[in-house]
């Protein structure tokens, strides 16, 4: 059998390299709009995260997010991003 190897990427917040399935895809769509994709497949612009609010913070004190999807992101779309993944942890 043939081992598949399955796609890494760098969570903005801490680092760290995990495999794509254990991210969250952050997109700033191509009408400007800041969202999760919880699939990885929407088309836009996208930085991944960690499951968790703590990496979330991470990359909004450090400015890795805005970094990423060369953008500015207001408070607004971060206490969105913040709740959506509250409930993605449960």
């Amino acid at each position: 059998m043939i081992n598949k190897k399955s796609p890494s990427r760098m969570c903005v917040g801490c680092g760290e390299m995990k495999e794509k399935k254990q991210m969250i895809r952050v997109i700033k769509t191509p009408e400007h709009e800041i969202v999760l994709d919880v699939t990885g497949k929407k088309n836009g612009r996208g930085a991944y995260i960690c499951r968790s609010v703590a990496c979330l913070q991470k990359a909004i004190k450090s400015k890795m997010l805005e970094k990423s999807l060369r953008t500015a992101i207001p408070d607004s779309i971060y206490e969105a991003l913040e709740k959506e993944l509250k409930e993605l942890e449960k």
